[in-house]
Parts: structure tokens; C-alpha cells; sequence
């Protein structure tokens, strides 16, 4: 099921190199509606590494407007900007009728990303997760052409657990920059400090901070699996996730919530099983 890198086209390169978890899933995506999960996966990363590849916000709000113009262009059938993501995304959103305002909910929540001010409050940090990973898993559904209530409210919250599980694993890599997601609030109760936490200093009050998190997350993927029943067979590609989600929080638990740990960051050896599994069952 896997092709080689020279048979994919430049946007499952992209995602395979860059997003391997997402790269995955899109392998169980059926043939024909593949390229165009491809692309929407590779345009979700061109604006999530906005803030990594830009050293002032002013040219980070341009590099946001290049695709808020793209994705006006399409929904208007004008010419679209030349880039390798932009034409076969296009060619999807157009062909399948994917739904604008999920677009522009996914680049204008990376405006956050922008504001190095840790969030104040848990609510702060899982609207966070819910604008940047709920719109993706959505538009996922809208490619296989499932969009019922079920399968849609599903989608929020597997995008809401993946993003949290995310946002967890990221935090060493943030933090050698001196930023922090961790909410402030989650911070000063448990006693944790940014300084441990910039330090890559695991304490105890910091492993509490992520165990809390994480808990949220898994209340995301019990609620996304209470609706399993109500939801089509064919929307469990763009689920995946979910059984990705369920992975990284597995090993983030057995490290003692420990973030710091070399596990934590390590690509699991049993993805594509568990993802083949889930999908032969129909189970996300």
C-alpha cells in the first residue's frame, strides 16, 4: 500500500516527510479521493510551520494572507497563486465542493501561533486544539463525502484529542525556543514553573500539568467514539487520528507523563498495525 517517494505526487511527499502520522492514515483513504487528502494534509502544514519559518509576526500575517488570497481565488474560480500545494488543493476544494469556511477557520486560528503568550486557561488551550485540529478532520470527512451531524461532531472532537496529544509532544521542541503552550492556570495550580519546563527539567508539578491535559484529551476521544454507531463506515479514514491520538497518549502515560522523555518523540513501530486494524474493523 505504500509507494515509494518517487511515485508520490509533491504534496504525499511533503506530508510523508513532514506529517508521517497524517500520511499514514491518507493510505486508507480510497484511491480516487487519496491526492486530494494529500493535498489538504500538505496545506494544513504549510500554514501550521508559519510561525517556524518566519522571524517577525508582520511576515507571518503575510505568509497567512498568501493563503486567505489562495483560497479566495478558488472559491471564486479566479487564477490561483503558483505553489505546489495550490493547484491540486484547488482542484479538490473545487471538484468536491469542500466547504470555504473550514479553510478559513484553519488559517486564521494559525494567527495564534504568532503570540508567544501561553494560553491563560485550560478552555483557552483546548479552543486552541479545536480551531486548528477540528476544521482539518472535518475537511477530511467533507473528501470521502460524509457530512452528517454524527460524523461531523465525531470530527471535532478526534481533531480537539489529536491536537491536544500534539501540543503535548511539542512542548520540548517549544520549549528550547522559550515558548509555552501549557496553560498559565494548569501552571500556578499544580506549581509548575516555565523556567523547569524551558530547562527541560521534568518535575512533578510539570508532569502534573501534562497528566491534566492529557485527560481532557482522552475525554475528546470517548465522546468522538460514543457517536460510532451514528456514523458512516466510510468517514473512518479521516478518524484515524483518533487511533493515532490513543498511540502517543499511551506512551506519554507509561513515561509518567514525562514529556522529556526520548519515547515520547519517537515514532511508534506499531502505527501502521494499529491503523490497518482499526481500519479493517471500521473503528477509529
Amino acid at each position: 500500500m505504500v509507494k515509494a517517494a518517487t511515485d508520490l505526487s509533491y504534496c504525499g511527499r511533503e506530508v510523508r516527510k513532514y506529517d508521517n502520522d497524517h500520511f499514514l492514515a491518507g493510505l486508507f483513504v480510497p484511491a480516487d479521493r487519496r491526492e486530494a487528502m494529500f493535498a489538504l494534509y500538505a496545506f494544513n502544514l504549510e500554514i501550521a510551520k508559519t510561525r517556524e519559518v518566519v522571524s517577525e509576526p508582520i511576515l507571518g500575517q503575510m505568509r497567512l494572507q498568501f493563503w486567505r488570497d489562495g483560497m479566495e481565488a478558488v472559491y471564486e474560480d479566479g487564477p490561483v497563486p503558483r505553489h505546489g500545494v495550490m493547484d491540486p488543493l484547488a482542484e479538490a476544494a473545487r471538484g468536491l465542493g469542500l466547504s470555504r469556511t473550514l479553510f478559513d477557520r484553519l488559517i486564521d486560528a494559525r494567527e495564534a501561533d504568532l503570540d508567544d503568550t501561553p494560553p491563560a486557561d485550560l478552555a483557552c488551550l483546548v479552543n486552541y486544539a479545536e480551531v486548528t485540529g477540528a476544521p482539518l478532520v472535518q475537511l477530511a470527512l467533507e473528501i470521502l463525502g460524509v457530512r452528517d451531524e454524527a460524523a461531523m461532531a465525531a470530527g471535532r472532537h478526534v481533531g480537539i484529542a489529536y491536537a491536544l496529544a500534539g501540543i503535548l509532544r511539542a512542548a520540548p521542541f517549544l520549549a528550547r525556543q522559550h515558548r509555552q503552550r501549557l496553560p498559565e492556570d494548569l501552571m500556578q495550580r499544580h506549581g509548575a514553573k516555565s523556567e523547569d519546563l524551558f530547562a527541560g527539567r521534568s518535575t512533578a508539578e510539570l508532569r502534573s500539568v501534562v497528566g491534566e491535559i492529557a485527560d481532557v484529551a482522552r475525554r475528546h476521544l470517548a465522546e468522538s467514539r460514543a457517536l460510532r454507531r451514528d456514523v458512516p463506515k466510510a468517514a473512518v479514514p479521516a478518524l484515524l487520528p483518533a487511533t493515532l491520538a490513543d498511540l502517543h497518549l499511551g506512551v506519554i502515560a507509561r513515561e509518567g507523563n514525562d514529556v522529556f522523555a526520548p519515547r515520547v518523540l519517537l515514532p511508534n513501530p506499531f502505527r501502521q498495525l494499529k491503523l490497518g486494524w482499526a481500519a479493517m474493523r471500521g473503528r477509529y
